[in-house]
């Protein structure tokens, strides 16, 4: 296939064939949104695992040093 034609559907290829092309052609043109949903995707399964752990949530209540104006 040259470079800037519209590619053309070869009619003897299967159907499947035509679908999987298809997809690979959506991919790359899409490559830059996809790969920036899955950064954000990614990042937030990992904070919302970092999170949820205990030792995580007393560093944010507990004030090291036994002083605690925190208000809970």
């Amino acid at each position: 296939m040259q470079r800037g034609r519209p590619a053309v559907a070869n009619r003897n290829e299967s159907t499947l064939t035509r679908c999987v092309n298809a997809v690979f052609a959506f991919v790359r043109m899409a490559e830059f949104e996809i790969l920036f949903f899955l950064f954000f995707f990614i990042a937030f399964i990992i904070f919302k695992d970092l999170t949820s752990r205990p030792e995580y949530n007393q560093i944010l209540v507990k004030k090291p040093g036994g002083n605690d104006v925190w208000p809970f």
